[in-house]
């Protein structure tokens, strides 16, 4: 009979420590008894007393109690959750330095997974470190013993759901209402069974997703329509999958929409569909792409995983024909309704897995000269076959995961690409997430 595996005893002393580095998860690195042990809330430079929360054979975890010595890029964090909350990590390091310390992760990764670096190191984009975010999946969870629902993402290392009464990254029309929805949702027959709000806000309103899993008696859902009225949101139920989400107030909601107002283009979108989180970052990539792709009107450009449009209907603007490409039909479908609005007639869209075989698609046997790739975090190493017969002069390269944009990174340049510029995007400040945009050129021979 195999043995039981036992779980090893966490002290619970309280241990001092100096802390040399991050990691790259913005945890601070200290050694105790030779052994490497990763820090929440510690910064390079300090001596923090702590408490360990994990032990392993290679490393172990701890969270800090106290500073003895404090990094001048401390800061003190913002949001009174800060610590238990899951969705922020880095509240107590200062906007500069998390750019810093992100960049100097994507170029870790670089180095690491190509063997290489950018010929220019581009200065990161940055906006506002607060009440950024315009998509958001909170969780919703009735905790009888706390005679509460609670209203917002999961705590740190645990699937439980954090109390919270606002939340600071959030844009605020939803962000200050966290407390409010909770309660709003207690006094609710089946509060039970709501399981998740959506977020969604466009530029012209806000709008909230509520999944149920049973059917809302009416009593209920005339609550949920009057906490709406109120609010100023607009309100959607969805009893099963993604295809079932309608709008209960109004009945005939306005589109959402954000506006691109450099390229003089209006983009609207469905509350279920993608759209970057962070419009004022959104808005400063899109012109950093541009700029990169260098776009002729002579040129034919592709916009692999090209979403609604966000960058196909600007690169449209400045080139001879763009071609746009993604998995998701409605996202397809609601860029050919964006190009019309716009009277962007240049541009022509695909519905196509891009991580599957491509060879009997019509599309992929054009020539590119410049290609704009802005895959999920599994990257695109599928389609670098395709890049080497394609021969584009130019690939921008957008990336929500550093490993995965070097891995291809190596791919690319054994393609005869050079990396010519690269840099991070502040798309997601206070977490540890990290977004990044970079420049692979072909020099002709």
């Amino acid at each position: 009979m195999a043995k039981r595996s036992r779980r090893k005893r966490i002290p619970t002393d309280i241990i001092t420590a100096k802390v040399t580095q991050l990691n790259h998860e913005g945890r601070g690195i200290a050694h105790v008894n030779a052994k490497a042990t990763f820090l929440f809330a510690a910064l390079p430079g300090e001596t923090v007393n702590f408490q360990y929360t994990k032990c392993h054979r290679q490393y172990d975890e701890g969270t800090v109690v106290e500073v003895l010595e404090k990094s001048n890029d401390r800061v003190t964090p913002r949001c009174p959750h800060f610590g238990v909350c899951g969705g922020c990590s880095m509240q107590h390091i200062s906007s500069d330095t998390q750019r810093m310390h992100k960049q100097a992760v994507l170029l870790e990764h670089f180095q690491h997974q190509a063997n290489c670096q950018p010929e220019t190191i581009m200065e990161p984009l940055s906006a506002n470190a607060w009440e950024y975010r315009r998509r958001a999946r909170l969780s919703v969870r009735f905790v009888p013993k706390k005679d509460a629902v609670l209203v917002g993402f999961r705590e740190r290392g645990t699937s439980f759901v954090a109390k919270l009464d606002a939340c600071e990254i959030l844009h605020p029309a939803i962000g200050r209402k966290i407390k409010a929805l909770g309660e709003l949702f207690m006094q609710c027959e089946m509060k039970s069974h709501i399981a998740q709000i959506e977020v969604a806000i466009g530029d012209n309103a806000a709008a909230i997703v509520i999944r149920h899993m049973v059917e809302l008696p009416q009593i209920d859902i005339d609550k949920l329509i009057h906490f709406a009225r109120d609010n100023d949101l607009h309100l959607y139920f969805q009893p099963k999958g993604p295809n079932t989400i309608h709008p209960i107030f109004p009945e005939n909601p306005d589109e959402l929409f954000y506006e691109i107002p450099d390229h003089q283009i209006k983009m609207v979108f469905k509350p279920s569909q993608f759209t970057q989180i962070n419009q004022a970052i959104n808005l400063k990539m899109i012109n950093r792409a541009l700029e990169l792709l260098d776009l002729q009107k002579t040129d034919r450009a592709l916009d692999l995983f090209c979403g609604i449009g966000n960058f196909s209907l600007p690169m449209a603007k400045y080139c001879g024909a763009v071609v746009g490409v993604e998995g998701a039909e409605n996202s397809i479908i609601q860029a050919q309704k964006n190009a019309i609005a716009n009277d962007i007639q240049n541009v022509s869209f695909y519905t196509q897995d891009l991580l599957a075989d491509l060879s009997q698609a019509v599309w992929s046997k054009d020539r590119y000269d410049k290609v704009l790739l802005d895959p999920a975090r599994v990257g695109a190493k599928e389609l670098m076959p395709h890049i080497a017969v394609w021969q584009p002069e130019r690939i921008v390269y957008v990336s929500c995961n550093p490993i995965t944009l070097a891995r291809d990174s190596k791919a690319l340049l054994a393609l005869g690409y050079r990396l010519d510029k690269a840099g991070v995007m502040d798309m997601f400040p206070q977490t540890d997430h990290i977004e990044a945009i970079a420049l692979f050129v072909r020099d002709c021979v």
